[in-house]
C-alpha cells in the first residue's frame, strides 16, 4: 500500500509517497509559489488557487514516478500552514486572497478581542490561549472591519489545509489540531467558543465548518480527481492538520517525552501532552494536536529567514554558510543578534525589527554575523523551552525537522543551547511524512481497531543517527548568559519603544 503526504507551506507544496510495507519514500515532488507583491507592510497574502495548482502538479509528478504502482495508493493526508484565513462565498469561490500566519496587520483587532474579555488573562481563562496577530480570529475581524463587502459575501471560513481537503473531497470539516490555532476553539473542551465568535459576528457560527476527530477520515477523493489521476476507487483523505501538528506525527512525537524543533521559515518548538498545557503568561500556545491529544507549542517567526538573509548578503551557497558558522566561536565573541526581521510572535513584537548588539572591530566579520544569526534564532526558541519547563514539560531528546536541520553546525548549536541530545529524521519532510502516516492510520485502523498511531510511528519514522549531536556541557553557562542577555535586551528596547 502507498500513501501520499502533502505539505502545503508558505513557499512551496511538497508531496511524498510512503510505502507502508517498507517505510521508504518512493516518490517526491515540489512546486514553488510566491506571496502577493505590493501589499502594505505587515500584510502577507497568497492566492489559494496557487496551492491547489501546486497540489495537482506535485501529485501528478509523484504518480508519474510511480507508474503502474499508482493503483496502490490508498490514502492522502494534507499538512498546511497554520492560521491562514481562506474565505469562500455561497458558490464556494474564493472571496479574496488568503491572509497568512505571518500577516501582522491585525494588531488592532487583537486588542479589540482581548478588550472584550478584560485582557489576555481573560482570553486564557475562557479558551486557553491569548490571540496574537498570527491567529485566524483577528483576521476574520479585520476582514469585517476593513472589507465589509467581502465579509458580507463570505459563506465559509476555512484554514489552508481545510481548503485543500475541500479541493480533494468536496467536504468541509475542521479537525481539532488546526482549529485550535484559530483562537476560536476552547482547547479544554475541543468546542467552538460561542462568546468569542459572537464578539466577531454572530454570522460566523454558520461560516465555520463542523468540528471532528483528527484521527477520522475527512472524506473520499473526488471521482473527477480519481479518474484524472488513474487511481483505484475508494482513496481516502484523512483529516490532515496544521504543519506543526503533522510535523509532530512525522517525527514520532505522539507520546509525552519527545520535543520537536522545526527550523523552517518560522521556528517551532512543540511537545505531546495527554492533557491541555495552559500557560498563564500566554507565551506557550495551548494547541490540540492532530492525534486527538494536546500540543504545547512556541512559535517564532524568524529562523531560516535570517540564514537566508545572511546567504543573500554575502552571496554564499549553503556549504559556504556552513563553513562560516563553524569557523566562528560559540557566543560570536559577544555579538548578539535580536532576530526580529519580520516582527515576532514570541516574544509578541508584531512591529519588531532586528538588532545587532555588541559589535566590535574583532567581531565585525561575516563569520561572526552568521554565527550570531544562528545563535539568535536558536536562543529565541530556547526561551520557549524555558517556558515549557516551567509548565512541567521537559525533553530527553529533541528531534529536528525543517530545512535548518540539514546543517551539522546548526544541529550542534541547538544541542549546546538546549543542553539535550539532538537528532534529525531520515527524511527532512517531517510534515509530509506525518500527513502520509495519518492517512495510513485511518485506513489501517478501519481494518483493525488495535492499530495505534504510536505503533505506526515507531515502525515508520526513522531517525538518522549520523546526525545526532550531543551537548557540550562546557557551553551551558555561556548560553544561559546569552539567553538572559538576549531577553533582557529585548525587554529593554520594547519598554522604550525602540523595538
Amino acid at each position: 500500500m502507498l500513501f501520499i503526504g502533502l505539505d502545503s507551506g508558505t513557499q512551496s507544496t511538497k508531496a511524498v509517497v510512503l510505502d507502508f510495507e517498507t517505510g521508504a519514500i518512493v516518490a517526491h515532488a515540489s512546486e514553488k509559489y510566491e506571496c502577493l507583491e505590493g501589499l502594505p507592510p505587515g500584510h502577507m497574502e497568497q492566492n489559494p488557487h496557487d496551492w491547489t495548482r501546486a497540489v495537482d502538479l506535485t501529485i501528478g509528478s509523484c504518480l508519474a514516478q510511480l507508474g503502474d504502482r499508482r493503483k496502490e495508493i490508498r490514502g492522502i493526508g494534507v499538512s498546511g500552514q497554520q492560521h491562514g484565513l481562506v474565505v469562500l462565498d455561497a458558490m464556494n469561490e474564493v472571496v479574496r486572497p488568503a491572509k497568512l500566519w505571518c500577516d501582522t496587520s491585525t494588531t488592532t483587532e487583537c486588542g479589540l478581542l482581548a478588550e472584550a474579555f478584560a485582557g489576555p488573562a481573560g482570553l486564557i481563562a475562557e479558551a486557553g490561549n491569548t490571540i496574537p496577530p498570527g491567529f485566524t480570529a483577528p483576521k476574520i475581524l479585520w476582514l469585517k472591519r476593513n472589507e465589509p463587502e467581502n465579509f458580507a459575501r463570505t459563506a465559509s471560513v476555512l484554514l489552508p489545509h481545510d481548503y485543500l481537503n475541500f479541493h480533494l473531497t468536496g467536504v468541509k470539516r475542521m479537525e481539532f489540531g488546526d482549529a485550535s490555532g484559530t483562537g476560536l476553539l476552547n482547547v479544554r473542551t475541543r468546542e467552538w467558543h460561542r462568546g468569542l465568535i459572537d464578539v466577531i459576528d454572530p454570522r460566523l457560527h454558520d461560516m465555520l465548518p463542523p468540528l471532528g476527530s483528527s484521527l477520522a477520515a475527512h472524506g473520499t477523493l473526488r471521482e473527477e480527481l480519481r479518474a484524472r489521476w488513474g487511481l483505484a476507487p475508494g482513496v481516502i483523505v484523512s483529516a490532515g492538520g496544521g504543519d506543526n501538528m503533522m510535523g509532530a506525527i512525522g517525527t514520532g512525537n505522539v507520546r509525552p517525552g519527545v520535543v520537536t524543533v522545526s527550523l523552517g521559515t518560522s521556528g517551532t518548538l512543540f511537545a505531546c501532552a495527554d492533557q491541555p498545557v495552559i500557560d498563564p503568561m500566554g507565551e506557550v500556545a495551548a494547541f490540540c494536536d492532530s492525534a486527538d491529544q494536546w500540543m504545547p507549542l512556541v512559535c517564532t517567526m524568524n529562523v531560516t529567514v535570517l540564514t537566508e538573509a545572511m546567504r543573500g548578503l554575502f552571496g554564499y551557497d549553503h556549504a559556504q554558510l556552513e563553513a562560516q558558522l563553524k569557523s566562528a566561536p560559540a557566543g560570536a565573541d559577544g555579538l548578539t543578534f535580536l532576530p526580529y526581521l519580520n516582527g515576532e510572535r514570541t516574544p509578541n513584537l508584531p512591529d519588531g525589527s532586528g538588532v545587532l548588539h555588541g559589535l566590535r572591530t574583532e567581531n565585525l566579520t561575516p563569520a561572526h554575523l552568521v554565527r550570531a544569526a544562528v545563535e539568535g534564532v536558536t536562543i529565541g526558541l530556547a526561551y520557549g523551552m524555558k517556558r515549557f519547563e516551567s509548565l512541567g514539560v521537559s525533553p530527553t531528546e529533541i528531534r529536528l525537522t525543517g530545512g535548518g536541520s540539514r546543517s551539522a553546525g546548526w544541529r550542534q548549536v541547538v544541542a549546546d543551547v538546549f543542553g539535550v541530545p539532538v537528532v534529525s529524521l531520515a527524511t527532512a519532510e517531517g510534515a509530509g511524512l506525518g500527513a502520509a502516516l495519518q492517512a495510513a492510520y485511518v485506513v489501517q485502523h478501519e481494518a483493525d481497531s488495535s492499530v495505534t498511531l504510536g505503533g505506526l510511528a515507531d515502525r515508520l519514522v526513522s531517525l538518522d543517527e549520523s546526525t545526532r549531536a550531543l551537548p557540550d556541557v562546557g557551553l551551558k553557562g555561556l548560553y544561559a548568559t546569552q539567553l538572559d542577555r538576549q531577553m533582557k535586551l529585548t525587554q529593554s528596547l520594547k519598554t522604550t519603544g525602540w523595538l
